[in-house]
C-alpha cells in the first residue's frame, strides 16, 4: 500500500512541489510525486520508518502559499520504487521560506543577516537570472565562486540542490552603505547587522534610504512622507490586524510565500489620518527588506513606507552592491470572501510554461512566448536566443519586426483569449467583457475572437463643446458647471489641448478628487458603506460606450451636491449593471456556454462585487495562473 498526501492548488507553478520533493529526498523515502491542473499529489512507501518524520517535516517546513487550498490523505495499491527527482528549469521571485528566515536570524549561521540568503525553493532568484538554461553561468552569481560548504549543498539533497546561486558570507556578495559623507562595507555577520542597525535608525530620523534589494532598488520612508504610489510595508505580523482590516485570507497571502501587495481597509485612526481609508500592503518578502524590518521592530516601529524605485532615486543613504539585478512587477492579488484572483503583476507569474504548444511567437509588454518541448514558455524577452516559429503575433503599437509572417493583435482579444486558453475552452462559445480604461464586449464563436462592442478611445477634444450639445438643454448643464465649480470647468478646459488622457482621469477631475485616476476613483468608492448608490449614464451610442453621456451625467450629479462618496460607488455599481446587461443580451443571442472578465479595472471590489452578484447563474470565467491584466496578452497571443 502507498499513503497518499493530496494538496489542492490553483497554481500550476511548480516550487511548491519541488519544496515536497526536496523533504522527502533528505528522508530517502521512495515517493511519486505529480502535480496535475489543480493537485499535487505524493505517494510515500507506507513502511518507510521515516514516513511519519518526513510528513511531520513536511507540515512544520513547507512555506505557506496562497494559492494551496486544502489538503488530504488516504492509502492506495502499490508502493513507489525510487526516490522523486527535479531539477528547477527556471527561477522565480519569492519570499523567503520559513528554513532560510531561520538561518537569518541564527548567531551560529554561516548567513546570519546575510541578505542573499534563499534555497532553491524561495528568494529574489529571478532578479540575478540572464538567460536560459538556468545554470549559475547564466547568472550575475557567476562572478562569484561557491566556496566548499555551498558547493556541497548544491549537490547534496536537502532544499538547496540545484541551486543556482547558492552563498553565504564565506563566498558572498559584499554591500556597501554611502551617504554623503562616508561610506562602508558589509561582509561578514557583525558588518552586516551594523549596517541594517545604521539604515533602520536613519530611517527613525526620518532619513530616505534607497535599497537595492534582490527584487529591485526599493525606497523607504516614514509614513508622513507616502503618496499615491507608495505601499505601507507591515513588518510586525503580531501587529498587523491593529492597523488594517483584513478577512482571514488576506491575511494568510500577506505573509505567503508569494507575499503579494494587497489594497486593504485602513483600521488605526492615525494612520487613516495620513493615508486614507485604504492603502497597498506588503509584508517583508526578501532578504534586505526583512533584515531592515527587524532593526526596525528593535526601535519600536510596526511599519515603513516605500516605493518602487531605481539606482536614479535620490535619498540621504544607499544600500548597493556590485551585481546586476532585473526586477518584476509586483505580484497584486484581489481577494474577497467569494473569490482570489492575480490582478496584475509579473513575480510568480513569470516565467512559467503552459500547453498547448504552439508554433507561434508572441510579444506584449516585454514578455514573449515561445514554444519549449511541448508547452510553451513565457518569460522576458531578453531571456531568450533566437527561436524558430511559423508565425508571430505581436500586440498593437509594437514597431519592430520580428517575422515574416507577423500580425497584430489588440489587447482586448489577446486577454479574452487567454482566458479561454487557461480554461481550456477551445471549441466552446464564450462571451465577455475586457475593462482597462475603456470597456469592450467579446465573443469567440469555437475557433476565433470577434469583437462585438469594441473600445473606443476617449479623446478629451472639444470635451464640454460636446457635453453641451448632448440633448436639449445640456448647455445649461456646462454653463453652471463654470460658473459653480470654476476650478473643475477649467480644469477640463485644459484636458481639451492634451493628448493621452484617460477616461477616469476626466471622471477624476470632476469628483473633485486629489488623484486624478481610475486609482484615485476606486479609493474614494471604497469609503461608501450604504446599500445602493444612484444610476449613472452608461448608454451606448453607434455601438460604443458614450463618454459624453457618462461625464455629463457625474457632472450633474455634481451640481445637485451628490455625496462624492456615494458618487464614486455608483459609477462602478452603474458599470457593474452595464456589463451585466450587455453579456446577458449577448449571450442570449448567441448561446454562448460561459461568460469571461478581463482586464485588471475589474480588480474592484465595488465593481466586482456588482458583477458577481449579477452573474451568479453563470460565475464568470477569469485567468487562474496570470493576471487579469495587460501580462495576460503575451498568453492570449499564442492561441489567437
Amino acid at each position: 500500500m502507498a499513503f497518499v498526501l493530496e494538496l489542492t492548488t490553483t497554481s500550476s507553478q511548480p516550487y511548491i512541489k519541488n519544496y515536497i520533493i526536496s523533504i522527502i529526498r533528505e528522508f530517502d523515502i521512495d515517493t511519486i510525486v505529480r502535480q496535475q491542473k489543480d493537485k499535487i499529489i505524493c505517494a510515500f512507501t507506507s513502511e518507510h520508518p521515516e514516513l511519519e518524520s518526513c510528513l511531520e517535516a513536511i507540515a512544520q517546513r513547507l512555506p505557506a502559499s496562497c494559492f494551496l487550498k486544502s489538503s488530504s490523505h488516504y492509502e492506495i495499491e502499490g508502493e513507489p520504487d525510487e526516490l522523486p527527482e527535479y531539477k528547477p528549469q527556471y527561477p522565480l521571485g519569492l519570499g523567503l521560506c520559513p528554513s532560510c528566515q531561520k538561518e537569518m536570524f541564527d548567531p551560529s549561521s554561516r548567513r546570519y543577516y546575510y541578505p542573499f540568503t534563499s534555497c532553491t525553493h524561495c528568494g529574489g532568484q529571478y532578479s540575478s537570472f540572464n538567460g536560459f538554461p538556468y545554470i549559475r553561468a547564466n547568472t550575475s552569481f557567476s562572478f562569484f565562486r561557491p566556496c566548499s560548504r555551498c558547493e556541497e549543498e548544491t549537490n547534496s539533497v536537502g532544499i538547496r540542490e540545484h541551486h543556482q546561486i547558492n552563498s553565504c558570507h564565506d563566498c558572498g556578495v559584499p554591500v556597501k552603505l554611502l551617504n554623503k559623507e562616508n561610506e562602508r562595507y558589509a561582509n561578514d555577520a557583525g558588518s552586516f547587522r551594523t549596517m541594517f542597525e545604521v539604515a533602520a535608525k536613519a530611517l527613525k530620523d526620518n532619513k530616505r534610504v534607497l535599497l537595492k534589494t534582490t527584487m529591485g532598488y526599493r525606497l523607504f520612508y516614514t509614513v508622513k512622507q507616502m503618496h499615491n504610489d507608495s505601499v505601507l510595508m507591515l513588518i510586525n505580523a503580531q501587529k498587523i490586524t491593529n492597523y488594517i482590516s483584513v478577512i482571514e485570507e488576506e491575511f494568510n497571502a500577506l505573509l505567503s510565500i508569494e507575499r503579494p501587495v494587497l489594497h486593504v481597509a485602513v483600521k488605526d485612526e492615525a494612520l487613516k489620518a495620513a493615508l486614507g481609508n485604504t492603502i497597498d500592503v506588503k509584508y517583508p518578502d526578501e532578504g534586505f527588506s526583512i533584515l531592515l524590518s527587524k532593526e526596525l521592530q528593535t526601535l519600536g516601529e510596526d511599519f515603513i513606507g516605500y516605493e518602487v524605485a531605481d539606482a536614479t532615486t535620490e535619498a540621504d543613504i544607499l544600500m548597493d552592491f556590485d551585481l546586476e539585478v532585473t526586477a518584476q512587477e509586483d505580484l497584486r492579488l484581489f481577494i474577497n470572501k467569494d473569490i482570489q484572483f492575480i490582478a496584475e503583476g509579473e513575480r510568480v507569474c513569470f516565467p512559467s510554461t503552459f500547453a498547448p504548444a504552439t508554433h507561434t511567437l508572441s510579444v506584449a509588454h516585454g514578455l514573449v512566448g515561445v514554444v519549449e518541448n511541448e508547452a510553451m514558455l513565457f518569460d522576458k524577452m531578453e531571456h531568450f536566443d533566437a527561436v524558430s516559429v511559423e508565425k508571430a503575433v505581436v500586440l498593437e503599437g509594437e514597431t519592430e519586426n520580428w517575422h515574416s509572417k507577423q500580425h497584430t493583435m489588440s489587447h482586448d482579444e489577446a486577454s479574452f483569449m487567454s482566458v479561454i486558453a487557461e480554461h481550456q475552452r477551445f471549441g466552446t462559445k464564450c462571451v465577455g467583457a475586457y475593462f482597462y480604461e475603456e470597456p469592450s464586449f467579446l465573443y469567440y464563436d469555437g475557433k476565433k475572437v470577434i469583437r462585438l462592442v469594441p473600445p473606443k478611445e476617449f479623446h478629451p477634444a472639444e470635451l464640454l463643446e460636446k457635453m453641451a450639445t448632448l440633448r436639449e438643454g445640456s448647455e445649461r448643464l456646462v454653463k453652471n458647471l463654470e460658473d459653480k465649480m470654476p476650478e473643475v470647468y477649467a480644469k477640463l478646459q485644459a484636458l481639451e489641448k492634451r493628448e493621452n488622457v484617460t477616461l477616469f482621469e476626466a471622471t477624476a477631475i470632476i469628483l473633485g478628487l486629489k488623484d486624478e485616476s481610475m486609482r484615485g476613483v476606486t479609493k474614494e468608492a471604497l469609503k461608501f458603506v450604504g446599500k445602493g448608490g444612484l444610476q449613472i449614464d452608461t448608454r451606448v451610442k453607434d455601438n460604443r460606450f458614450d463618454h459624453t453621456a457618462f461625464l455629463s451625467s457625474i457632472v450633474s450629479y455634481q451640481l445637485a451636491d451628490v455625496d462624492t462618496v456615494l458618487l464614486s460607488y455608483s459609477i462602478f455599481e452603474s458599470f457593474g449593471d452595464y456589463f451585466n446587461e450587455l453579456l446577458q443580451e449577448i449571450k442570449g443571442k448567441t448561446k454562448a456556454e460561459h461568460v469571461v472578465l478581463c482586464g485588471s479595472h475589474f480588480a474592484n471590489q465595488s465593481l466586482f462585487s456588482r458583477v458577481l452578484r449579477n452573474l451568479k447563474q453563470t460565475p464568470p470565467l477569469l485567468n487562474i495562473n496570470y493576471p487579469i491584466g495587460k501580462e495576460n496578452a503575451v498568453v492570449g497571443g499564442v492561441y489567437l
